[in-house]
Formats: C-alpha cells, structure tokens, sequence
C-alpha cells in the first residue's frame, strides 16, 4: 500500500491546493493551439465565449475547446511531493486496471449494470470506472459542467465527437464514450492510472508537455479524491495482490 507519509504528503499538498487563490484558465483547443483566459462562459449548447487576458472576447463553437483547466498554480514544492509520491509508489495502486470481476462499482447507483457491462467490454477496471463518475456528475446522467462538459462521465462535445456519442445525456451512449476514452488513456500511459486519470481531467496533451502529472491545482485535488476512493474499497475488500500494469 501507499506508504503513510507520502499519502500524508499528498493529502497536505491537497489541502493546500484548495486554499490557493484563483487563477487564470488555459482553454485547450482541437487544433492543438492553447490560449489563456480570464473567463469562460457558455452562450448556449453549441457556443462559448472566451475572455482573453487583453479584455477581449471571442465566441467559438463548443466543440472546438477540447477542455478548460486552470493555469499553472501550484508552487514549486508540492509538485516536487506529488513527482516523488508518484515516481515511488504512485497515487493510484500498482494494480493491471483491466477488468477483474472481483473489483465492481464502488457505489451504488442505479448504473451499476451499465458500467460494468462498459467496463467489461472494453476491459478496464470497474472500480475505476466508478469513481471517475462519482468525481466528474456524481452519477447525475443531465449534469452540465460550467465549461460544457456533460452526463455522467462530463464529455466534452469534442470528445463525444471523438467517440461517437451523439447524446452525451444518454446513460449508456455517455458511459461507453468515456470508458472507451479512459481505457484509450490507459493504454497510452503503458497502464500508468496516475497519468491516465490526470489526462481524463487535464488532456493527453499536457501529461506529455509535463512529462507527468500536469501541475494544475484541479487536476492534482482531482486524481487524490479520485485515488482516494480506490484505495478506500481496496482496503475493505479482501486482499487483491498488487502487481505490475498489464
């Protein structure tokens, strides 16, 4: 198991992230270009206006921002803790996330069924499947985030494009996009959940330019809540051994 005092280390690290001040965002486009705002605003389901850091302001098609995430915030020295945490153990568990029987839901939604369905025909560990949603809708199948991610696992109308999810507000169309997006991200980090899940909330993009966990303050307070919840049904399961990601 994680050993106590890098989880010590990353649980202060959180905590320290929630009491830093707001910053600017970086929105992320298809294109691959990035810009940093000063806000960010939806006009309606199709469209969002960025306010650059000039002043100015633009209006694009939704489906042209990849994701918004906040800017670099985070000192120095807790990304220094959560590189060492990271490279020794890692947040996550060294477990294969591929799909394993033993290693359901971890909580209990009336989407169980469907997300084990997900996560069996795509191969990727349920248990992870899970607590991604809990992070991102907490099982709310109409959520709508104020950057315009949407449904139970918060596609962006780029990624559902990406996928093929045609009504991010159908259950079962959003969960299979994001579980076929999560076990994508899994395969890319060489079955590394520490980047995968930093990658889900923060893009692919960035894991590579950082070579790591992102340093965004969101990203960070995202993949402990989400490791968080693993580890806690980890713990009160019977033991599963740990061994290399496959």
């Amino acid at each position: 198991m994680f050993p106590a005092p890098m989880v010590r280390n990353a649980l202060i690290a959180m905590l320290v992230l929630a009491a830093l001040p707001a910053c600017a965002d970086i929105a992320l486009l298809t294109d691959g270009r990035s810009m940093k705002i000063d806000a960010y605003k939806l006009v309606d389901e199709s469209e969002i206006q960025l306010t650059l850091k000039n002043g100015g302001k633009i209006t694009m098609p939704l489906v042209r921002v990849e994701r918004i995430v906040d800017d670099e915030i985070v000192p120095v020295e807790i990304v220094a803790e959560i590189k060492k945490a990271v490279e020794h153990e890692g947040i996550f568990p060294k477990l294969s996330w591929r799909y394993d029987e033993k290693r359901g839901p971890i909580f209990r939604s009336k989407y169980d069924k469907l997300i084990v369905e997900a996560a069996k025909k795509f191969d990727i560990d349920a248990a992870l499947v899970s607590a991604v949603i809990k992070a991102e809708s907490d099982f709310n199948p109409r959520e709508v985030s104020n950057k315009g991610a949407r449904g139970l696992m918060q596609l962006m109308p780029a990624t559902a494009t990406r996928y093929g999810v045609t009504n991010s507000y159908d259950a079962t169309a959003n969960v299979y996009g994001g579980v076929r997006y999560l076990k994508w991200l899994l395969q890319t980090f060489d079955g590394n959940a520490d980047f995968a899940v930093a990658a889900y909330n923060a893009g692919e993009g960035n894991v590579w330019k950082y070579n790591g966990v992102p340093p965004f303050r969101e990203t960070i307070n995202y993949i402990n809540r989400i490791a968080k919840h693993v580890r806690s049904a980890m713990a009160a399961m019977p033991k599963v051994a740990e061994g290399p990601a496959r």
